[in-house]
């Protein structure tokens, strides 16, 4: 998994090889450490991903030294998607775009999310990526 910034190559690593009801533990972990959203970023400011069965936004910014910053924003009532947003905001930290495009957009199934959530949240994580993606390059 070398293609992946190192930290989110970790948390993939770790989900996948976690047994099923520790995976569900670290998916409430990452879903209480998405970082607020600062006060100047409204939803307007943000894109919607309406393939989220829960309304969540995005925005991606890229700094002057190619270095990407992420805003998330889903509802505490959405845990399973607000743990998306809380791999992909720390295991994303300090990457630069390269090594974002360079996730592979089975992200999800690598780290074993497939066997423990459902297809439907699957695809939604799918999504993010996509767009997030889409959002810097």
């Amino acid at each position: 998994m070398s293609e992946m910034p190192p930290k989110l190559a970790e948390i993939v690593d770790e989900l996948a090889s976690a047994p099923r009801d520790v995976v569900l533990e670290m998916l409430l972990e990452f879903s209480d450490a998405v970082p607020p959203l600062p006060p100047t970023l409204a939803h307007d400011g943000m894109e919607q991903v309406p393939e989220c069965q829960t309304a969540f936004f995005l925005h991606a910014e890229v700094g002057a030294d190619g270095v990407v910053t992420t805003y998330f924003d889903a509802p505490p009532e959405a845990p399973t998607t607000r743990a998306f947003a809380g791999i992909l905001a720390e295991g994303l930290a300090g990457a630069t775009v390269p090594e974002v495009l360079a996730v592979p957009d089975d992200l999800y199934v690598r780290m074993g999310l497939a066997e423990v959530i459902s297809p439907l949240r699957v695809r939604g994580g799918h999504a993010i990526l996509a767009r997030l993606k889409r959002q810097i390059s």
